[in-house]
This record gives structure tokens, sequence and C-alpha cells, in this order.
């Protein structure tokens, strides 16, 4: 290892040579390599997002297994089931509880601008917390009050005002679904694909908002065990015991949130838009890359047939063209990458979204970007493999 070190130090850097030899034409490679990136880092970045939005009410949950109707497509599409079904969960040994959650995307107005935007209301036993979320809990008797709730300071649209007047102590009303409704407090969650926000109130006070909703038609279950038990076993148990029952499927909370993530990945365009555009970016940097490297090389094809000539085998020349690759890679990432950090500020100021860089994503694209260069410098090196010196001069 330390010889093969030592040679690469002896080695001359043909490749960074021939690159900076054209500054402009360098600095041309660079910036489409960077585009590449920068497309990239924004489809796999709004990809996140949307699971991550999608999920983090999920991931809150205060449950090992959840109990939801067959048909329910994903969090704001649960459909519902009948409430003996936790009565009958409860005869299973390891469960502790067994705990109703309803929920509805509903048309509220906004406080401030009263203009009329899409949120997420969702109601629980106060008794029974159903979300590890502090500042919901903190404020857990507020919602045992008629027609009053929490709301999301993350949501997404024009709440600045109102946000202040909530935490100045003020009182702030709206309506929903014609019925006059209190802000007591605030949480914070965020918008998603699917709704602006949040808002949490108890069961009862759901159920004044919904009153075509039956009580005993819920539309999640949450199942908290007893110290000792594993929530694979548990969950198995359930499933036997519920196996004559049509409306019931039985999820750990782990499954819960791959199930939630499969809907937008699978049953709707935007995961395979978001995974698309990250291939239309990979194939767009192969592109550009290719033509640089090509370009590179047909101006030095000469010196190339020279190096042949006095014995240097194709390994050697496509070393050099890879070395141009790996160049290319690294430094046009670094642009791409702080660009992809500002827009990814900007989009999550504006739209509310949970979108930041990460460590994991960056080393994704950086190692895709080496791929997509090394793609590009084999296909590139075909011809200096076929150049023939004699033909050269």
């Amino acid at each position: 290892m330390i010889g093969f070190i030592q040679q690469l130090q002896r080695r001359t850097p043909l490749g960074w040579l021939q690159l900076t030899r054209q500054k402009g034409r360098l600095a041309v490679a660079l910036s489409g390599v960077a585009f590449a990136d920068l497309l990239m880092l924004m489809q796999l970045g709004f990809r996140s997002a949307l699971f991550n939005s999608a999920t983090i009410l999920h991931e809150s949950l205060k449950a090992d297994i959840v109990l939801l109707n067959p048909q329910a497509l994903n969090l704001q599409d649960l459909s519902t089931f009948t409430r003996r079904r936790l009565y009958q969960a409860m005869d299973v040994p390891g469960v502790a509880n067994a705990e109703p959650i309803y929920n509805s995307l509903v048309t509220w107005k906004n406080p401030q601008t009263s203009k009329k935007n899409q949120v997420m209301i969702i109601g629980f036993n106060p008794d029974q917390p159903a979300f590890d979320l502090p500042e919901v809990n903190n404020n857990i008797d507020s919602i045992k009050l008629p027609d009053t709730i929490l709301f999301d300071e993350a949501t997404r649209g024009e709440y600045g005002e109102v946000i202040e007047q909530i935490k100045q102590g003020k009182t702030v009303t709206t309506e929903i679904n014609g019925r006059t409704i209190t802000i007591d407090n605030l949480f914070k969650v965020g918008a998603s694909f699917a709704a602006d926000g949040t808002l949490m109130t108890s069961d009862q006070n759901f159920l004044r908002l919904f009153p075509n909703q039956d009580s005993g038609s819920v539309n999640l279950g949450l199942i908290r065990l007893k110290p000792g038990y594993k929530v694979e076993e548990v969950a198995e148990k359930l499933k036997y015991h519920l196996k004559n029952t049509d409306d019931i499927k039985v999820l750990t909370k782990e499954e819960f949130i791959a199930f939630e993530k499969a809907y937008w990945e699978t049953n709707t365009p935007i995961g395979f838009i978001f995974a698309l555009g990250t291939m239309m970016g990979f194939i767009v940097g192969v592109i550009i890359v290719y033509q640089v490297l090509s370009t590179d090389v047909n101006a030095h094809i000469k010196e190339y047939a020279t190096f042949k000539a006095m014995g240097y085998k194709n390994f050697f020349l496509l070393s050099v063209v890879f070395e141009e690759a790996i160049i290319l890679a690294i430094l046009g990432f670094l642009p791409g990458a702080a660009i992809s950090t500002g827009l990814y500020a900007l989009t999550r100021n504006a739209t509310n979204l949970p979108l930041y860089m990460t460590v994991a994503r960056a080393v994704q694209v950086q190692v895709m970007t080496i791929i997509m260069c090394m793609i590009s410098g084999a296909v590139a090196t075909r011809k200096v493999q076929s150049a023939d010196p004699a033909d050269m001069f």
C-alpha cells in the first residue's frame, strides 16, 4: 500500500494539467456537473421532505401497534372501523390499553386573512395523550374545554399575527364547519404535501365539529403494550384474535410508518416524479461530462497516440481520463451542494416543509456523481483505446 501511494505521489497529474490548461472549459465543465448535482439534490430533498412530512405524526404516536381499516390509503384517508374492535383487542394478553383516534381533512377559515385552507384535525382522548409532543401534552387540559383546539404554528400560510396573539395569551377564534372555535395554544409539527397544517383537539370536540360521524366509528386505534411483551408477538396474536373481522388491519408502529411511505412512493405520482427527476439529473450529468471529456480527448488525441507509441498501455491512458472524471465529480459537487443548501432553506421558509441537507444525502449524491463521471469517462475513452500512432502522424 505504501509503495502504491508513493507511486501516485511520483505520478505526473496529467488529468489535472489537462483540465486546468483551458480555464474557461473547466469552468463550463464544473458548472455542468454542479447543475446535475443541483437537480439530484433538490429532487432527493423534495422526496425526503415528502416522506418526513407525511410520517412526522406517525413517529410521534404513543403506540406500539395501530389498528386501521384495510381500505385506508394514508393518514389523511383512513376510513373507519367499529370501536368494538378496540374492546376486543383488550382481551389479547399483553395489551395495556386501546384508544381511538378521529381525524379528518377540513377546510377552515384562516383567522388572520379569512382565506380558506385545508388542514388536518385530530381528536383523541385527552386523558390518554396520543402523541409524544410536549407542546400538546403540556396543554392537554385546554382541549377538554368545548370547541377549543391547539394550532400547529408551522402551518403553511399567513399566520404570523395570529401566532403572536396566541403567545400573548389573547383569545383567537375562527370557524370550522360553521362552528366557532377557540385556538388556545400552539404546538409545532409542520405542513405536508396533503395538508397545510394540523389541529389537535379532544375526541368530544371533534365529534361536535363532525356531527355526522358516529362516535362508534373510529379512524385509528392505538394499542399500548404492558411492559415485558414483544411488539411483534402481540401483533401476531391480535391478527389471530381479529382474523374473522374484515374491517381491521393490524400494523406495528414501524409498519404503519412504512405503510404511509409506500402510499406516497407508489400510489401517487409525486414519489415517481421525484425519482424520475433524480434520474434525469443523473443522465444530464452523464451527457455533460461526456461532452467535456470527449472534447478533451479529441483535443489531445495525438498526445495519447504518442504515449501509446512510447509503450504506455491503454490502462495508463484510461487512468488519465478517469482522473479528470473524478476531479470534475469532486470539484463540481461543491458548488452544487452549496447552492442546494441555500435553496433548501429558501423552500423550507416558503413552504414549512422539513427540507434539510443531510450528510447521508450529500454522500449519496457525491457517490452518484463519481459514478456519473466514471461512466462518461469510460465512454469518452473509446477513441483513446482505438488511437493508432501510425494514423496520427
